[in-house]
C-alpha cells in the first residue's frame, strides 16, 4: 500500500528510468549520445506497450552493445547486414515491430548496399542511425560521414575531399527512394532535441503498425573520445560543425 510520502514522491516525479532498460550500467563513453537514444527507444516501446512484439537488430561497432541494455528481443548481425537481417525477421513475423540500430560506419560504409536496397524495397521496418562522423569503437578511423577537414586516425591532417571524396549524406540519399515512408534527422544533446527525437522514434514505430513502409531516423551525435574532446566541447563542436553539414529536421514526411 502506498504511503503518503510515496504519493507525494509520485506527484513530484520529473523523470523515471524506463523499466525496459536493463539494470546494467551503460558502458559507453561519458557524454556519448548512444545511451540517450537507447533510453528514448525503450521509453517509446514501453509507452506503446509493445515490448513483447519488438525485435531489435544490432550489428558491429558501438551499436553491438545495444543488446546488453535494451530489454527486448535482440539479434546481432554481421557488420553492415542489419537491414538484411531485419528484412528476414519482419517477413517471417510481420506482426512484430522490427528495428535496426546502426552507426555511420556500419550503415553508410560496409552496409551501404544493404541499407539502400532495404529502403528501396520499402521494408516495413524502422532504421535508427547514429551518425557521429567517425568509427568510434575500432580506433577513430575516418567514416563515410567524416566532415571535410575533420581529423581521424586514418586522416590525421583532416579529410581531404580531393583524395578521400566527400562525406556521404546517406539520409538525404534514401529519402529519394519511393519505398521510404519517413525520413528525419534529429539530435539528443539538449532537452528540446531529446523531445523531438523521441517524437520521431514514435512516428517510426507507428508507421510500422500501419504497414506504411520503411522509416529512417538519423541521430547526429558526438563522439568525444574519438574527437579527442570533453563531452561539453564535443557538443559545442557538433553544433558548430556537424549541424551545418547535417541539418536537423524532417526530410520526408508520411503522405496520407
Amino acid at each position: 500500500m502506498l504511503t503518503r510520502e510515496d504519493i507525494i514522491k509520485e506527484e513530484n516525479l520529473v523523470y523515471k528510468r524506463t523499466s525496459l532498460l536493463t539494470p546494467k550500467a551503460l558502458s559507453y563513453c561519458p557524454g556519448c549520445g548512444h545511451g540517450t537514444v537507447h533510453r528514448l527507444i525503450m521509453e517509446v516501446v514501453e509507452e506503446m506497450g509493445i515490448q513483447a512484439e519488438t525485435i531489435g537488430i544490432a550489428p558491429v561497432g558501438c551499436s553491438v552493445l545495444a543488446y546488453e541494455f535494451l530489454e527486448v528481443d535482440m539479434q546481432q548481425a554481421a557488420h553492415g547486414r542489419a537491414p538484411a537481417v531485419a528484412t528476414g525477421v519482419k517477413r517471417v513475423m510481420p506482426e512484430k515491430y522490427v528495428f535496426t540500430y546502426q552507426g555511420d560506419g556500419d550503415l553508410a560504409a560496409i552496409g551501404t548496399a544493404e541499407t539502400i536496397h532495404a529502403c528501396n524495397r520499402g521494408e516495413n521496418i524502422s532504421i535508427f542511425f547514429v551518425n557521429n562522423g567517425i568509427y568510434g569503437m575500432t580506433g577513430g578511423q575516418m567514416a563515410p560521414t567524416t566532415l571535410p577537414g575533420m581529423k581521424a586516425s586514418t586522416c590525421p591532417y583532416g579529410r581531404d575531399v580531393k583524395m578521400m571524396g566527400n562525406p556521404l549524406k546517406i539520409t538525404e540519399l534514401v529519402a529519394q527512394l519511393p519505398g521510404v515512408r519517413y525520413v528525419t534527422r534529429q539530435a539528443v544533446h539538449t532537452p528540446s532535441a531529446v523531445r523531438k527525437a523521441k517524437k520521431a522514434i514514435r512516428i517510426a514505430f507507428e508507421n510500422q503498425k500501419l504497414d506504411k513502409g520503411l522509416s529512417f531516423v538519423e541521430f547526429v551525435s558526438n563522439c568525444n573520445s574519438g574527437w579527442k574532446m570533453t563531452p561539453v566541447q564535443s557538443n559545442v563542436w557538433m553544433e558548430e560543425n556537424m549541424f551545418p553539414f547535417y541539418p536537423l529536421g524532417d526530410i520526408k514526411l508520411p503522405v496520407e
